[in-house]
């Protein structure tokens, strides 16, 4: 279980990096799909104590998604980067597009809202998936 933190936290700690990062440059380049995503959208809310919890969200992900790893690798064959790929779809079919349904049915966001937060945690799983194959095969 140690290991499994330990490497949870690595890849955390460089999902935080690079999701933020990537963050930042959509931001850049693709500007009109944050604005008219988030900035008029009153369901997005940043005060406080949420954004700890969102800035953190990078650690939990990379967390559960390790004992995730430790508990499935076997499964996965090829290469490093194909287990990751794998591991990410793997995690973006079972994970978020049931989520990402619910949440386009139930609440009032676009259908391009919704599909990049899809195609951001397959990102986010793919990154997490290297770390793990590299440090954890």
């Amino acid at each position: 279980m140690k290991k499994v933190l330990y490497i949870g936290l690595i890849a955390g700690a460089i999902l935080f990096v690079v999701s933020y990062g990537g963050l930042f440059l959509a931001v850049k380049y693709l500007p009109q799909l944050f604005i008219d995503a988030y900035a008029n959208n009153p369901l997005i809310n940043s005060d406080g104590i949420k954004d700890i919890l969102f800035f953190s969200h990078a650690f939990i992900l990379s967390l559960a998604l390790s004992w995730f790893w430790e508990r499935f690798k076997s499964l996965l064959k090829g290469n490093f980067m194909l287990r990751a790929l794998e591991f990410g779809v793997v995690y973006a079919v079972v994970g978020l597009l049931p989520i990402m349904w619910i949440t386009y049915s139930a609440m009032d966001v676009t259908f391009t809202m919704v599909f990049s937060w899809l195609l951001y945690g397959l990102f986010q799983a793919t990154v997490a998936g290297i770390v793990f194959a590299k440090l954890n095969p």
